[in-house]
């Protein structure tokens, strides 16, 4: 994950302040809840110059830091412009 990510995802984890974020974090014992998840949503929007698809709003989605990390990274363009 990038590190842009983790500091990214940290104030809008409740309880998640001093904890090191991993892949496996799960998002929802951290204290993300729906509001904060709309929240978050417009932060990686804006940070990464994304848009989520639709199909990607999911509770599997926002389960854990990884589970979203692979969804924004299949967002971002490769070198070649392709998506990953």
């Amino acid at each position: 994950m990038d590190p842009r990510f983790t500091e990214l995802l940290a104030p809008f984890l409740k309880f998640g302040k001093d904890k090191q974020i991993t892949p496996e974090s799960n998002l929802r014992a951290l204290g993300l809840d729906s509001m904060r998840s709309i929240e978050l949503l417009f932060a990686i929007e804006d940070t990464y110059g994304i848009s989520l698809p639709d199909d990607e709003m999911t509770d599997a989605t926002f389960a854990t830091a990884g589970s979203l990390w692979h969804a924004i990274t299949a967002q971002l363009p490769d070198e070649t412009g392709a998506r990953t």
